[in-house]
């Protein structure tokens, strides 16, 4: 098992079909392959979007998240933002996210000026928030909201 940092060579291909199909699962949405094929393109072109992590095991692919850095003036460092994460459904509930989250952790344990992790999830998504209140992650202190152009 390993975590690396994705390269647009060897995961582009896989980051796209991960996003679709976690779209599709998770929010019933069928995306545009060209449209999210921009979007990640976009993030490996342009590194201050986020840093993509895939988790592979015998150089297979079978997670990914991004990574995006949030600047808190308040507390004079950064927070990571946790978005994108997708588990091959055949690969899940066994820990991979977990120890995906581990390594992130110990990231931030590791670096003074990076204070957290933070992340979202839809209401509806009562496994993941199982598996992030297991992890220690809470939910008690903001709400997010949004406005979305359509």
């Amino acid at each position: 098992m390993k975590i690396i940092p994705a390269n647009k060579k060897d995961h582009l291909e896989i980051i796209i079909y991960f996003q679709t199909k976690m779209a599709f699962e998770s929010e019933n949405l069928t995306l545009s392959e060209e449209l999210v094929r921009k979007g990640v393109e976009e993030v490996f072109d342009n590194p201050l979007l986020g840093t993509y992590l895939i988790y592979t095991k015998e150089n297979k692919s079978l997670a990914c998240l991004l990574i995006q850095e949030e600047w808190s003036d308040w507390r004079a460092g950064k927070v990571l933002w946790i978005h994108s994460v997708y588990v091959l459904p055949k690969y899940r509930n066994i820990g991979i996210f977990k120890e995906m989250y581990k390594y992130l952790k110990e990231i931030v344990l590791a670096e003074p000026k990076i204070l957290g992790l933070r992340l979202y999830v839809d209401n509806k998504n009562q496994t993941a928030q199982k598996i992030y209140k297991k992890l220690g992650m809470e939910n008690d202190h903001y709400s997010l909201y949004e406005w979305i152009k359509k």
